[in-house]
């Protein structure tokens, strides 16, 4: 019986992953819808082949809205207004859209098909993002799944951002991938060094962009970047800080804290990073040398579990259980955080546990 059952889930299974591979090359190659017209804010009319998605129709023609995932759904960043011609709200977009976004036809630019005359709005401040022709300078080897990489501009020669924005990186069709993506990654350098701009990269086994950034980018070689997005930044207030962070979640606060110190910055901050060994701990000396440089700053290595043989006389368990027994008067505090939804959910609920209310938290989540 227990076979029968077993034979029969096979079945299906392969039933639908044929049908949908069937509908998809059907998609592919009957599917004709012919010109399609873009209005943008009633300025900009572009005019596309229908039948790929409306965010990847913008990229081809150098408009960049922000996509941590990439174009598949899974971050809800991509968001703008489609006034006429999208059709019915997908599934797939119901999750990361608000009732009032809803109500105000707001959709996710990956999800909504270009199968007709679109009309669209965008928010002004994306058009401040454009594409940066790049070298790559330098790749240095952080722990053995997380590397920094840092990008000599070349044309333009010259990039400005917030502190804690994000770029979008350009993978190219290489052996291992079959077509073009872009993936998001947090920006790690001196805001001051208006030059270049580095990242930091953490390994995702079988993820196309990072397979390309370990395994076949090297110094020397042409990168495309676009950007800056996202809201992630300090605020402009005095209140104390305390930061959470762990593996590539690194790379924005890094560039906070240059940020700070190039302005003198007096607020008191303490940096809670965690990792799960010692030797996954990196940048250990750049955090000295801000704890030296900063008026009021703290940076606080978190290990899960040293092993038998690693030295370690500092913190040790879940980064936030360290921020629960070491911060005190977390109402005063701002937080911000880094790293995976995980950690930062329960960053956020142990934050709200000691009284720090849910509007001085802020955070930048990545897939």
């Amino acid at each position: 019986m227990v076979l029968e059952i077993l034979v029969a889930v096979i079945v299906v299974s392969s039933i639908g992953t044929g049908l949908a591979a069937l509908l998809s090359i059907c998609e592919h190659f009957l599917a004709n819808y012919g010109p399609c017209q873009i209005n943008i804010n009633d300025e900009r009319n572009i005019t596309v082949k229908g039948g790929k998605d409306l965010l990847s129709m913008l990229v081809a023609e150098k408009i960049f809205i922000p996509s941590a995932c990439g174009g598949r759904g899974t971050c809800g960043l991509c968001k703008l207004k489609v006034l006429e011609g999208a059709g019915p709200l997908l599934p797939t977009e119901e999750p990361y859209l608000e009732k009032d976004e809803r109500e105000s036809n707001i959709r996710l630019a990956c999800q909504v098909k270009v199968r007709n005359d679109l009309s669209i709005d965008i928010p002004p401040e994306l058009f401040a993002a454009r594409e940066y022709i790049c070298k790559c300078a330098e790749i240095a080897d952080l722990t053995h799944d997380i590397k920094q990489f840092r990008f000599e501009l070349v044309e333009p020669k010259e990039i400005d951002y917030i502190p804690g924005q994000y770029l979008q990186l350009l993978t190219p069709v290489y052996k291992k991938g079959g077509e073009e993506v872009y993936r998001a990654y947090s920006i790690s350098s001196d805001p001051s060094e208006k030059h270049n701009i580095e990242t930091i990269i953490r390994l995702v086994p079988g993820g196309i962009c990072t397979t390309y950034c370990f395994e076949y980018l090297k110094v020397g070689d042409e990168v495309r970047i676009n950007g800056p997005y996202g809201d992630f930044r300090l605020s402009e207030t005095d209140a104390p800080i305390v930061f959470i962070a762990g593996g590539s979640g690194m790379a924005p606060i890094k560039c906070i804290l240059h940020y700070m110190k190039n302005t003198a910055n007096n607020r008191k901050a303490t940096y809670y990073f965690g990792a799960n060994k010692v030797n996954e701990l990196f940048l250990l000396d750049q955090m000295k040398e801000f704890e030296s440089d900063l008026a009021d700053f703290r940076f606080v290595p978190v290990v899960a579990g040293p092993g038998e043989n690693e030295n370690w006389d500092g913190e040790v368990g879940l980064v936030t259980e360290a921020v629960r027994r070491d911060l005190a008067n977390a109402s005063e505090y701002e937080a911000y955080l880094c790293g995976s939804p995980g950690m930062i959910d329960a960053a956020i609920k142990v934050l709200a546990e000691l009284g720090m209310k849910e509007e001085r938290i802020f955070f930048d989540k990545f897939e």
